[in-house]
């Protein structure tokens, strides 16, 4: 069997272990918190009204917080953690990767620059033998029912992609691993191959849905609730407002996508798609209408808005949330990099900026709408992904 390490505890990780059964792969589990998994992970089908349409279990060979004790047997490893935490992740991991023979190392969810990070600690660390892999889409929708225990999905993707390099590994990553935890289990999610890791980054999945999403809530709201049971739900209650954010968020995207096609047009780029046209690929649906791909699926209807109680009592979106980590500084504030070296004006990510740098007290971005790419907010040391932190200077940089 092949060794398949896991790295991080979060709700995909809950997922991907018990589809892993009967797989060529022995599980392990690199945790901050070993103590808490257990043996047997189990997990649960779910339809959107709580009912148990499927139960799954996975084993886990071994837990620990010590790289040494499971890196240098690795074959593959897998993150399964928020987009904030990869690169931390990765320079903890690296020097304990065997370079006697190919190791496989990729993440259920390629946003923010995935093969930046990696190429960023194989030079370091000189990993020529690493394959980079990552998914365009988180494959489930799903949680935790009890950490280190129980997960629950809602289902999965009807299709995906996966981009890898080098590019003639893809064929083995599918039969060896991405055929089993989706297609396997639902008949459906095949992955298809993408030609590059670029079409992941500019993603208009979650750093274009979350932010603009917790925008608008903002704007109809305000900043607090007195109650929780006031908040309103993530996509169930998803309005007009969020829907005109999300689509102006995302014609700013288009338009820093449709700049590079411009200067590439030899290159792939089928899956540099718009919202709604990755909405309907992923979901094989046929929405056209923003609002209604939300308040309509099956698969988001039980998702709550993240909320913490502040020092008052009152509630407020928490800004410590993967929705800010993730999606801001993984997310929104590299497309605003991008647009700046193509000189593109983005007034709907420079409003979300804005926004964002008031909730968390922070500098992001100057009144002249600039990334202020000096500030100390943005200099903590893998805290922001934007592409000068891996010493980038030019769109052509970022081209792979």
């Amino acid at each position: 069997m092949k060794k398949l390490v896991v790295c991080g505890g979060g709700s995909s990780a809950h997922t991907l272990i018990p589809f892993l059964k009967d797989s060529i792969f022995e599980v392990s589990m690199y945790t901050s918190r070993p103590d808490q998994w257990a043996k047997t992970i189990d997990l649960e089908w779910h339809d959107p009204s709580g009912k148990v349409l499927g139960r799954y279990s996975g084993a886990i060979a071994k837990a620990s917080s010590e790289p040494k004790e499971l890196f240098p047997d690795a074959d593959y490893v897998v993150f399964c953690m928020p987009v904030h935490k990869y690169r931390v992740c990765l320079h903890q991991i690296a020097p304990y990767l065997n370079k006697e023979k190919t190791v496989f190392l990729g993440t259920v969810y390629g946003q923010g620059g995935w093969n930046w990070m990696v190429d960023e600690v194989k030079q370091e660390f000189k990993l020529d033998n690493v394959v980079t892999f990552a998914f365009g889409l988180i494959p489930w929708i799903c949680r935790i029912i009890k950490y280190g225990h129980v997960g629950v999905t809602y289902g999965c993707k009807a299709a995906n992609y996966a981009a890898c390099y080098p590019k003639q590994y893809f064929k083995q990553i599918d039969e060896e691993l991405l055929e089993h935890i989706c297609y396997k289990w639902f008949g459906k999610g095949k992955v298809e191959h993408a030609d590059n890791f670029l079409s992941l980054t500019l993603s208009v999945d979650n750093q274009i849905i979350h932010t603009s999403r917790c925008l608008g809530l903002y704007k109809v709201y305000g900043r607090t609730w007195e109650n929780k049971e006031d908040v309103p739900w993530f996509y169930k209650d998803y309005d007009d407002v969020s829907a005109n954010l999300l689509a102006a968020l995302d014609d700013d995207y288009t338009k820093i996508r449709e700049a590079i096609i411009s200067m590439h047009p030899e290159k792939d780029y089928r899956y540099m798609l718009d919202y709604l046209a990755l909405e309907r690929f992923s979901y094989k649906s046929q929405n056209t209408d923003i609002k209604e791909s939300f308040v309509t699926s099956q698969t988001l209807v039980s998702i709550g808005t993240p909320v913490i109680q502040n020092t008052e009592g009152l509630w407020e979106v928490d800004r410590n949330h993967r929705f800010f980590l993730d999606d801001i500084y993984y997310g929104n504030c590299i497309a605003k990099w991008m647009a700046e070296q193509l000189s593109i004006e983005t007034p709907t990510i420079d409003e979300i900026l804005h926004w964002a740098q008031l909730v968390r007290g922070e500098k992001i971005i100057s009144d002249e709408n600039r990334l202020i790419t000096d500030s100390p907010d943005l200099k903590v040391p893998l805290k922001c992904g934007i592409p000068s932190v891996y010493g980038f200077e030019s769109i052509e940089d970022c081209i792979d």
